[in-house]
Parts: C-alpha cells; structure tokens; sequence
C-alpha cells in the first residue's frame, strides 16, 4: 500500500509499505479520505513534540473510511462499516478522561501525531482507540469527503458551548477561513443576533457569506473596532472568537466587548508567546477570556448529528482534491491559502 510520511520539516514522501497487520484487539480501516488540517501544516513547517527526531510518521487527523478487518475480541464492529474516527484517544485513567475530558488527557495519544493517521491506504486502530471510542459510524448519506470535516466542526462546537451564545448576542468571528465558517453555521444554527466576520482576505470575506455570516468586515482597509461600534451602537460583541493564529487579534479583541462579553482564543499560538491584556477592562466590564481545544467525543457525537440531519452542510468548504500520491502538493496548496479545505481522496467511492 502507498503512505505519505512526514520525516522532518517541510520533508513529506510517499512509499510503498506493507499493509499494517492487527491484532485481536485491534481493526484495519481501508482510509476513502483524509483532510489537511492547520496542525498538519504546523507540524509539516516545525515538526512536532510527539514525534521525535529521525521518527517518521503518516500525518492526517481528520479521517474517514471503512473497516475491512476486526479483531476477533473486538464487538459492536463489523466489515463494511463506514466510519469517522476522531484523533485524540485520552488514557481512560486519569480524572479528566473519567470526567469526559479525552481532548484535555495530559497523557493523550493521537492519530496523525504519535500514532499513524490518514495520509495511507490503510489505517491501524490500536485496542485504546476503539474502547476509548474514537470509532464512529458515518450514516451512507454523508460523503467520506464530509466525514472528515466532522473533526473540525466538533472543534468549533466546543467553543460554541464554551462562549454560551444566546439569541440576544452580537457573534464576531476573526477569521474567515473552513473553521471560521464552521463557527458561522454553528452561531447561526443557534439564533444569534448577528455574526460579523472579520479577515484581510476579501475573497475569503466573499465565500463566507454564503455561510450565514450576516456582515463581513475587511481589516486591510477598515478599522474593526469602528465597524464593530457601528454594528453594535457602540456596545461591542457580546462574544468574540479569534479563529486566527494573532496575538495582536487577541490583544484587540477585549477592547471590542461589551460588558459581560466573551471571548474564546481559539487559534493557538506558538509556545511561550505572551499576549498584553487589558485586564482592568476584564476586571471593570465583567469580561470572560475563555479557550478551547480540541473536542471530547460529545462534542463529536453531536456534531455527527448536525451533519447527519442536514442543519450543518460541510461539503462546499472542501475547494481542492488530490490523490495520496500527491500528498507533498497537497501541502503545499494548502499551506498557499487558496480555497478553503484540501482533502486527499485515497479511494474511489
């Protein structure tokens, strides 16, 4: 079978390799499609501390596909089964895995990162994985090309439930990138008031309100915080999510709530950045700085469902195809901008 390895940064090759063998408490998944991801692109560009260095490794975490071969120990699961499997299996042992936190496990594993993910023909599912139950089954109505994107979207939806958005909020999202969409549909599947969407891309701003946003505004040529005061009559944004990877976006955006407001910083930074906050306004205006990563398997669970009835459409954020073979191009388009989501198709469906 062909598997794309990442051996080092900005080091991606496509090899031949034998098919991954399981044990009896294992499964075999034959991998349909496999989307990149922003963190497949910061590990593609820096490497990653799970992977050590002269380790290489198949990225790929937001994975769809088919179960062609099931331990005989394993129940519930059968050849033929369409299935999505999200990547972070949590440990099961410590208080936030009994608590239902797997995506906050200090001792996590993870497909695509130490553990080999969805840029192969075929995918081996460890014991952990499929007791933790990271194994999910896809309804034959949504594509493999959807499946994939459910990962993000649960990332999206444990920042919805984090920020507690209501029908009386003003939502503005920073970053009109696939995700920044998600956030769009979520709040807007929600009743919000309004979602504005900030970004400097005007094309990216253009795709985006095809997606619910109800104002878009353009960074490189208008003052947010104007626009913000305009749309709001000088209240600010009731919530703020800052779905870009900006310390000075962070910074800015506690200037741009209003009292009680929220602000989730959904786009992580490089390690030991340090962000200057105006914490006399936090303190004064009863301001709420909120982070999420990740997702649990709820957050997944319940993003399936928005998908699987037809509330959430994920197919269109998917702008670019490419074969497995052509995974180190992939990368690189991907890592242009252009579009929104690139995925890598492995079989035909």
């Amino acid at each position: 079978m062909k598997a794309a390895f990442y051996y080092e940064p900005n080091v991606l090759k496509v090899e031949e390799v034998e098919i991954p063998a399981i044990e009896a408490g294992e499964m075999l998944i034959r991998v349909r499609a496999t989307s990149i991801c922003g963190t497949d692109l910061r590990i593609y560009k820096h490497g990653h501390f799970k992977i050590p260095s002269g380790t290489k490794r198949v990225l790929g975490h937001e994975i769809a596909g088919e179960i062609v071969s099931v331990g005989k120990l394993i129940e519930g699961f059968k050849e033929g089964m369409r299935v999505t499997v999200p990547p972070n299996i949590g440990c099961g042992l410590c208080e936030f895995c009994r608590d239902g936190y797997n995506n906050m496990c200090p001792n996590y594993e993870a497909f695509g990162i130490s553990i080999d993910g969805g840029f192969q023909e075929y995918m081996k599912v460890p014991h952990i994985a499929i007791k933790g139950g990271n194994i999910f089954p896809l309804p034959d109505h949504i594509s493999y090309e959807e499946g994939t994107l459910v990962e993000p979207l649960s990332c999206a939806y444990n920042c919805l439930r984090s920020v507690k958005t209501s029908h009386l909020d003003v939502v503005l999202v920073v970053g009109a990138g696939p995700v920044g969409a998600m956030h769009v549909m979520l709040n807007k599947i929600a009743g919000v008031k309004k979602v504005i969407v900030a970004d400097i891309r005007d094309d990216r701003l253009a795709a985006i309100k095809k997606y619910g946003a109800d104002v878009t505004v353009d960074t490189s040529s208008v003052s947010l915080e104007e626009a913000i005061l305009t749309e709001t009559n000088g209240r600010g944004a009731d919530v703020i999510i800052t779905a870009v990877s900006n310390p000075e976006i962070q910074t800015q955006s506690i200037g741009l709530l209003a009292t009680h407001g929220r602000v989730n910083f959904f786009g992580g930074l490089g390690q030991h950045v340090l962000v200057p906050i105006e914490t006399n306004r936090v303190h004064y205006k009863g301001l709420q700085l909120l982070g999420t990563t990740g997702s649990t398997h709820s957050d997944y669970s319940k993003s399936l469902a928005l998908v699987a009835e037809g509330r959430i459409k994920l197919g269109s954020l998917i702008s670019n195809t490419f074969s497995l073979g052509e995974t180190p191009n992939a990368f690189e388009w991907a890592l242009s901008g252009k579009g929104f989501k690139t995925t890598i198709l492995l079989q035909d469906h």
